[in-house]
């Protein structure tokens, strides 16, 4: 599927995106709706699917609101403007997914067409819409957990 959206060409007017499992959770609006109208100059085009969105064309940008929250996980953890979000390497497409917010948002990029430092950047601000109730957390924080003693 991520391969597939990120291959879509300009044959058809809006982006075939399906819509993650909790797509129509109340809480994706306000993102949905404070979404940058451009990302690394790839503008946004229409989907046809409830809390997705997409840039380019081709598509170099997908985005879902509402799917599966990250656990507890060992994968790369990066916070960029205030907010945390979980990098899956894949090839060619990464997945980045928000964590420590719910309903989660995934995005679906490849790394060798458009940076992620970039997309998550121009995102943060509309991420940021749904509140976060927990953070990444690095080795520095893991060393200063208490001992239960």
């Amino acid at each position: 599927m991520a391969v597939a959206a990120l291959s879509l060409t300009g044959c058809s007017s809006a982006v075939d995106v399906a819509p993650a499992q909790d797509a129509a959770n109340p809480k994706c609006a306000p993102m949905m709706v404070a979404l940058p109208d451009s990302i690394g100059g790839a503008a946004l085009r229409k989907t046809n699917s409830q809390a997705t969105a997409a840039w380019g064309d081709p598509s170099l940008v997908i985005l879902r609101c509402g799917v599966n929250v990250p656990g507890p996980t060992t994968d790369r953890c990066v916070t960029v403007n205030g907010v945390d979000w979980v990098i899956k390497e894949g090839s060619p497409a990464w997945t980045l997914t928000t964590f420590g917010r719910e309903p989660a948002t995934e995005i679906l990029m490849d790394p060798d067409k458009i940076s992620s430092a970039t997309v998550l950047a121009e995102l943060a601000a509309a991420a940021a819409k749904v509140p976060a109730s927990r953070n990444c957390v690095g080795q520095t924080e893991l060393q200063n957990l208490p001992t239960g003693r």
